[in-house]
Order: C-alpha cells, then sequence, then structure tokens
C-alpha cells in the first residue's frame, strides 16, 4: 500500500509504500519510516500504520500527544481502505493501491551525459518560471531539520520546476552496488509506486556528471505498453558529498512522439535540476565543514584549524587523516583546582553555583592553552588536560606549554587580588612533562574528543599533585626545564631546580623545576634567591645538609618552596641519613 502524507503547503508532502505486513512508524523524527517533520501537532513517535493487501491497519502510540481523525471521527485504531484517507494534526494521509511498480528499461536507445560548459549555453524559455520556484530553495535547505525532510522538500520543489515530470526521487547507490530510493513523489497520486532505473543511476554515481537517457517512444494504445515502460526518458544529477553522495531523478513521458536527448526542453530541465544541485551541494558542504569545525573548535586553536583545512579543493573539509591518532613527542600540562573537594562541602546547598565557578576556571585554563597553540584534551572534573606536539611538531611546543602555565597563574593571580570576583579564593597547580605519547581524535567528525595517552601524561598528573607537598604553583620534568633554560627568555620566565624526588606512584626519581614568572612580574624572588636555592639544593642531593639549611635560610620569607625541604632537614637535624642516595620518595598526592 502507498501512504501520501500531505501538509497544508504543498511542499509538505510526503510519499511511502509500505508493503503487505509490515508496519511503518507515523512522526516527526528522521528514524520514522513516514516522517512529517512539517507539523507540529504530530508527535515524534505518533502511530503506527501496518500494511495489508488492500488496507492500512492505524493504532496511535502511547506517545501520541493528539488523535488521528477517520471518516469524521476522533480514533486511536482503524482501518483504512485504499482510496479513503486520514488525518492527523493539519496533515491528511491518502491511501492508494500498491500497483506492480514499472520501470524505465535498462537499455536506452539513446544517452547524453552533460558536462557544465554544455548546460551554460542552453537558454531558459521559462526563466521566470524557474526563477520563482529557485527562491524557494533557501528555505528548504534552511528549513530541513533533518535529512528525510530535505529530500522531502527538494522532490516537491523539483516536481514544480519540471512542469512535464511524472516523476522524482532522491536516490544513493548503496556500497553493495543496489539503488536506494530515499524518497520519492509522482504527480498524480493513483498511479502507484516509482522505480529508477539502475543502469542510469550507476552510471551518473560512475561518471560524477549529470546523464539523460531516452527510450523509444511507444504509443499508450498499445496493449504491452504499461508492461514495456512507465517512461521514455529519465536523467539524474548527482550531490557529491565528502559524507555521502545522492543524486536528484527526474522521469516522465512524451507519449507517441518521437523524442531525443537533443530536444532544449529537456536540456534546460536537466539544467535547471543539476543548477539545483549543485546550490544543495555547496550549501552541504559548508554545513559539513562548519559541524567539523564546531567539534574541533574547542580543543584545537585557530592556527591549526586553519592549516587542517582543505577548503582550497573539490570538497571543502577538514583533513581529518591528520588528526588520527599517533605516536608522536608531545608536552603535557596538566592543571587542576586545589581545595575542590573542601569547596563542594561548603557549597553542598548551591551545588549549581560551585559548578559555574568551576567552569570559569576550566574556561580560564583552556583559553590559555588555545592562545599558546596548544590543544585541549580531556577535563577531569575540576583539572584541565592540555598538550602540545600534535598534530603539527613544532620547535615552539614545549616553550608554548610553558607560556600557557604562566599565563594561567597570571589569570588566578589577578582574579586573587579582586574579593568579589567568583575566582577568588581559587588556587591552582600545573604539572608539565615532555615525552613520546599517543594523541589524536576519537570518535565521528560529527561527535569526538580530542585525548593523549603514554608516559608524559601520567608524569604530568603526577607532578601536578606533588606541587601540593613541594608547595609551588609550576612543577616541570627535567627534560621541560632543560628546553626552558636553554630557549626561553629570562623576560619570558625562569628556571628554580627544587629536588630529586620519586612521584607517588611512581618507581624513577625525577629533577623536578619549578617555572618561575620573570623577576618584572614576581620581584620577590631574584635571579640571586634563585641561584642561592639552587646550590641549596646541590648540597641536599649530595648529602650536605647543613650547608643546604644555610642556603635555604636566606630565601625570602614568602617563599613557601624551601619549607619542604627545610622540614625535611630540620627533622634530621640537618644530618642526611646514612643510607641517603639524594632522592625524596613522596608518599603521597
Amino acid at each position: 500500500m502507498i501512504v501520501t502524507a500531505q501538509g497544508i503547503k504543498s511542499t509538505d508532502r510526503c510519499v511511502v509504500e509500505i508493503d503487505a505486513g509490515t508496519a511503518a512508524t507515523i512522526g516527526r523524527t528522521d528514524d520514522c519510516q513516514i516522517p512529517v517533520p512539517w507539523d507540529a501537532f504530530i508527535s515524534k513517535h505518533h502511530a503506527k500504520a501496518k500494511a495489508t493487501a488492500d488496507t492500512i491497519e492505524l493504532r496511535c502510540l502511547e506517545t501520541a500527544r493528539n488523535t488521528a481523525y477517520f471518516a469524521g471521527k476522533s480514533v486511536q485504531h482503524c482501518v483504512v481502505h485504499a482510496g479513503e484517507h486520514f488525518i492527523i494534526g493539519e496533515t491528511t494521509f491518502r491511501v492508494t493501491a500498491d500497483e506492480t511498480p514499472l520501470r524505465s528499461p535498462d537499455s536506452p536507445f539513446e544517452e547524453v551525459v552533460f558536462n557544465h560548459q554544455q548546460l551554460q549555453q542552453v537558454r531558459f524559455r521559462d526563466a521566470d518560471r524557474r526563477l520563482e520556484v529557485l527562491t524557494h530553495l533557501p528555505e528548504v535547505i534552511r528549513d530541513s531539520r533533518v535529512d528525510a525532510e530535505l529530500y522531502i522538500r527538494l522532490v516537491n520543489l523539483i516536481l514544480a520546476g519540471v512542469t512535464h515530470a511524472e516523476a522524482t526521487a532522491v536516490v544513493r547507490l548503496s556500497s553493495e552496488g543496489e539503488v536506494d530510493v530515499l524518497h520519492w513523489d509522482r504527480r498524480r497520486e493513483t498511479a502507484g509506486r516509482f522505480r529508477p532505473s539502475a543502469r542510469l543511476v550507476r552510471d551518473v554515481f560512475k561518471k560524477q556528471q549529470s546523464v539523460l537517457h531516452v527510450w523509444e517512444a511507444v504509443d499508450e494504445s498499445e496493449h504491452d505498453y504499461t508492461k514495456v515502460a512507465e517512461f521514455d526518458w529519465a536523467f539524474c544529477s548527482p550531490v557529491v558529498m565528502p559524507e555521502a553522495s545522492w543524486g536528484l531523478y527526474v522521469a516522465g513521458r512524451s507519449g507517441p512522439t518521437e523524442l531525443s536527448a537533443g530536444d532544449l526542453p529537456l536540456q534546460a530541465d536537466v539544467k535547471f535540476v543539476e543548477f539545483v544541485a549543485e546550490i544543495v551541494r555547496a550549501v552541504q558542504r559548508t554545513s559539513h565543514l562548519e559541524r567539523q569545525t564546531a567539534s574541533l573548535r574547542q580543543f584545537l586553536p585557530p592556527t591549526i584549524l586553519a592549516s587542517l583545512d582543505d577548503a582550497g579543493g573539490d570538497h571543502p573539509t577538514i583533513n581529518m587523516e591528520l588528526l588520527e591518532p599517533r605516536e608522536c613527542t608531545v608536552t603535557v600540562l596538566f592543571c587542576d583546582l586545589r581545595g575542590f573537594s573542601q569547596r563542594a562541602e561548603e557549597w553542598a546547598d548551591n551545588l549549581r553555583g560551585l559548578l559555574d565557578r568551576v567552569s570559569q576556571a576550566l574556561d580560564l585554563m583552556s583559553e590559555q592553552i588555545l592562545l599558546h597553540r596548544g590543544v585541549t584534551g580531556d577535563f577531569l572534573g575540576d583539572a584541565a588536560l592540555g598538550f602540545w606536539g600534535w598534530p603539527f611538531e613544532s620547535e615552539e611546543s614545549t616553550l608554548d606549554a610553558c607560556r600557557a602555565a604562566l599565563g594561567i597563574r597570571k589569570a588566578f593571580a589577578d582574579r586573587r587580588g579582586r574579593k568579589d570576583h567568583p575566582l577568588a579564593d581559587f588556587e591552582m597547580g600545573i604539572g608539565i612533562a615532555r615525552g613520546t605519547a599517543v594523541a589524536g581524535k576519537i570518535g565521528t567528525s560529527g561527535k569526538m574528543t580530542v585525548t593523549v595517552f603514554g608516559p608524559p601524561v601520567n608524569l604530568a598528573s603526577r607532578l601536578e599533585s606533588a606541587t601540593k607537598q613541594l608547595r609551588v604553583p609550576i612543577l616541570l620534568d627535567s627534560e621541560t626545564a632543560r628546553i626552558v633554560q636553554e630557549r626561553m627568555p629570562r623576560e619570558e620566565g625562569r628556571i628554580r631546580k627544587l629536588a630529586q624526588v620519586v612521584p607517588y606512584g611512581m618507581e624513577l626519581p625525577v629533577i623536578v623545576s619549578e617555572l618561575v614568572p620573570p623577576a618584572s612580574d614576581f620581584a620577590e624572588l631574584s635571579d640571586r634567591h634563585i641561584q642561592e636555592y639552587e646550590r641549596g639544593v646541590e648540597h641536599f642531593i649530595a648529602g650536605r645538609w647543613e650547608e643546604a639549611h644555610q642556603c635555604l635560610h636566606k630565601m625570602p620569607a614568602s617563599d613557601r618552596a624551601q619549607d619542604f625541604l627545610s622540614m625535611l632537614i630540620a627533622q634530621h637535624n640537618r644530618r642526611a641519613p646514612a643510607n641517603w642516595d639524594g632522592v625524596v620518595r613522596l608518599s603521597n598526592k
């Protein structure tokens, strides 16, 4: 059986065939077999229509907000025969018999493959009417919320623009080479089902150009006419997309008069439909690029997005292959808020307010990561992960990570000075480590995440935890510290070696250093102080704890980093243990 759904507007129309013994769902969503997205009075999943040989059994679902109307009565269930109709909301559903489908013969009498230059030479004899139809195309594309709605609207628009077409369809070729009809409609509702020429559709997708087939004209008075062919001409124009390609198929018949592919009306029709296909293709490609860009914008800085843009080619898109996971050298930054658990208890009656404050903190972190050309990875509760060195390698990667860390530190410090600011009482800790890891995207272009995993991620996290014990905001591993020491101007940042430690949960010792702001931003810790502190660290590692104590004692009172080593030295009466190896093993996070 065939069900034709017709809304108030002529463009709100959908034709669906239902095989006997099967059921179709009527509703507004894309997964319904009879989609009616234009009708707000119809629920997302409103009713089931089950077909028999000559009837449709309609049954409203529990999710339906309104009843159906059949024979002037409100009903939840009814049986509709061929030639009858029912109404839901503002849409009329007509039921017609499912006649034996007729198809055009697959061997054409004449075939024409059109190129763009050929069609440019064709002139419209009814340009005003065609233009009037085309003015609705932006509305058709803009107002189509799902693919099914776009197909419905395009079919109706083409039927309005190609007046002597009998049927139109949106088609595609499956991976098995079979022709799938995504949506079809015809001018005469009683004419039965419509089946396109498989050979024509395959030719179009093979050649990626509009193709016209003309079959020998047959007199309708001949007894076997309907058994031979329903149409004597058809053409199809491809809509080639990066994700999935489909085509606009148009067919009709001229009757007993002789027809050839050279007829100007047919060529003008091909030009019109190809023009529609080109506009749809351009808009869909732009939308595809926008979806990809929107998906990646939260992870990648604008400079990387611009480098990934393949818009100069025939298919403007993001080069997603460059984003595939791969092993590379990365610098990882792990930033965590201080005292979040305690604040969660204090703000138990206003968790939404706490969430807003944490969101502002995470925004601040990610803003600095993206500003310094980093990639934002996961947000883990009140922590942010950023990394550099993927998808492109850069000599500035490690320095950029440190610049981002200094930017985060400064931003939090600025807000601590403003008592009325939501982040005034927040502090943070940052760990940065460099090494080999696997980085890349996980998911699809529409919904995805970017992540990194490997030893430097674990180390950066452990260093962030260690900032609480070593009492400094930013800790670096030895490789990161070396690069900063050699290449970062002291006007941007400075390095202070703090200790040799084994972070909690790890086995190998790491020489950790603090990343210190330049003297212009952090005058209380001078370069002389840093030199004296590092002398103390050397004494401490070597076991000369009395000398270490004397060096650390010269630090300004505001410097809390000295407290860590000073406390250990004091606990052992300024004498290193007999088995001292220069390494402090951190016993907790």
